[in-house]
């Protein structure tokens, strides 16, 4: 389960990082960085890399418990 969701974060993130590195393309097109900011602001790809890096933090810095410990006396 824990590698399915590392899997998971890093397509999101990887998808999502390649497709804001390729709108870096606009500004070179004219876009100011503010109407950059907001173009991203509205796109979903922006909150795929967010999501796929919240995961993947997660995943890494607290790992699941996989069941009890036993007690030494």
């Amino acid at each position: 389960m824990k590698f399915f969701m590392l899997i998971i974060g890093f397509a999101l993130a990887v998808f999502g990082g390649v497709s804001l590195v390729a709108y870096l393309n606009l500004l070179t097109v004219g876009y100011s960085l503010q109407n950059f900011l907001l173009f991203l602001v509205q796109r979903i790809e922006t909150y795929m890399f967010a999501a796929g890096i919240f995961i993947i933090w997660i995943i890494v810095y607290f790992p699941m418990k996989r069941g009890h410990k036993r007690k030494k006396i």
